[in-house]
């Protein structure tokens, strides 16, 4: 029972991003570059605020628990802006070397364009968030252990395997909507993927009320995913013809 919790939940939460990098991804060197330095930039991020949060714990009361609940919600809240800070750092690094990229090319273009290191960087933020967040949860569904025996959660597991699925599409979208922004000079656009990040960080910390924080999450990963298509240059047009198999 235990390995097939194990397996149900890494493919739940894993299956749809490694799917994207077999297909998408791993047959392009410089794709694989781009999403592994996007996974880079997402640790140094989490580095950052779990220092930051670690100083605020040991300064703190550690029997003050309305405290503590505090440093958690400033942890999280903290986390996110600072991930939002690397993916705009990690965008100035990517266009420029885009240019140099251009710049040593033989043909007139450049190597990848920005919309497709958006989705890569995006999905490499994704993955790695995914995996911070999943890791110690399979871990723990080997057993031994009973789920829900002292009165908490039969679907721990399954809701955490489809949370950590939702905030891996999520960064790939807000990838693909964040370096649209920044490319357009359209503020109000970063400004809304900062925003839906820090709810649904908050939404997160709803939990153990899953019915709570779960279906808001795919609420906004479904209008984030419509959002990101039309940012990335579809149109209502291509997606007739793709479900028509006209492409």
């Amino acid at each position: 029972m235990t390995l097939a919790v194990f397996f149900g939940c890494a493919f739940i939460a894993f299956g749809p991003s490694f799917a994207l990098f077999v297909f998408t991804i791993a047959k392009d060197p410089l794709r694989v570059i781009i999403l592994i330095a996007g996974a880079f930039f997402w640790l140094l991020s989490l580095l950052l605020s779990s220092l930051v949060w670690f100083i605020a714990i040991k300064a703190s009361n550690s029997q003050d628990l309305s405290l503590q609940r505090g440093l958690l919600i400033f942890g999280v809240f903290f986390s996110v802006l600072l991930q939002e800070v690397f993916r705009f750092a990690y965008y100035r690094l990517l266009r420029k070397a885009n240019e140099g990229l251009a710049a040593i090319s033989d043909d007139d273009g450049s190597a990848i364009s920005v919309r497709q290191m958006a989705y890569v960087a995006g999905l490499g933020f994704g993955i790695m968030s995914g995996a911070f967040s999943m890791i110690n949860i399979l871990s723990d569904s080997l057993g031994p252990g009973t789920v829900g025996i002292f009165g908490d959660s039969q679907y721990y597991f399954i809701t955490a395997a489809l949370m950590t699925l939702a905030l891996t599409l999520l960064h790939t979208f807000w990838g693909v909507v964040f370096f649209e922004g920044c490319e357009k000079s359209r503020w109000w656009v970063i400004a809304a993927v900062v925003g839906l990040h820090l709810l649904v960080a908050g939404l997160s910390l709803l939990n153990p009320l899953y019915e709570g924080s779960l279906p808001p999450v795919y609420v906004i990963t479904l209008l984030m995913g419509v959002w990101a298509f039309f940012s990335s240059g579809g149109s209502l047009q291509s997606l007739n013809a793709l479900c028509t198999c006209k492409i």
